[in-house]
């Protein structure tokens, strides 16, 4: 991910936030807003757990209302925006899922059912990783940023990333090699 969509992304997270700040104003046009800029994901999100698209659209209105209801309650020092209506979605999708089981099923099935799904916590400490991993990456010479993203972020591979430098493949191992072993000593810090 290059400097200019991590600038984008922090952005975007900002006005998601401002939005949820009117929203808890009962602005019926950030409502709508939010909803334009975040339906598509938390919809993915809601299908991916329902499995089922008629649902999954009902469970997304469902979060919306919740959303409208409730968006006092976010804190943007706790999670961003869109964390934070991810989790609302995950958690609407697990209770309906929970909501599907025979009443009669014995409880001790459910130690059985493995929640794939990212924890709230989990998702904050991405997010915490992620600011940690833009910093280190912002501490490397430029030649060593430039390559590591284009490999890692971008899918190049090292003899496309030697071509376009216009350098021996095993130069190209080496500087990403390096890059990578002073990314890793800034990130165990």
């Amino acid at each position: 991910m290059d400097e200019a969509s991590i600038l984008q992304r922090g952005v975007e997270s900002a006005n998601l936030s401002r939005l949820l700040a009117s929203v808890a104003s009962q602005d019926a046009a950030s409502l709508k807003s939010l909803y334009e800029r975040t339906s598509a994901k938390l919809y993915g999100i809601a299908l991916r757990l329902i499995g089922d698209e008629a649902e999954a659209q009902d469970l997304l209105q469902e979060v919306y209302v919740t959303v409208w209801r409730k968006a006092s309650s976010f804190d943007a020092k706790r999670a961003s925006a869109i964390t934070w209506l991810a989790t609302i979605t995950r958690n609407r999708a697990i209770d309906r899922l929970r909501a599907r089981r025979d009443p009669g099923e014995n409880l001790d099935a459910a130690r059985d059912i493995a929640d794939d799904a990212p924890t709230s916590l989990d998702l904050l400490e991405r997010e915490d990783d992620a600011v940690r991993l833009r910093l280190c990456l912002d501490e490397l010479e430029d030649r060593a940023r430039r390559m590591i993203r284009a490999a890692f972020f971008d899918g190049a591979t090292y003899p496309e990333l030697a071509e376009r430098e216009n350098v021996p493949l095993p130069t190209m191992k080496s500087w990403v090699r390096r890059g990578l072993i002073r990314l890793r000593g800034c990130l165990e810090q």
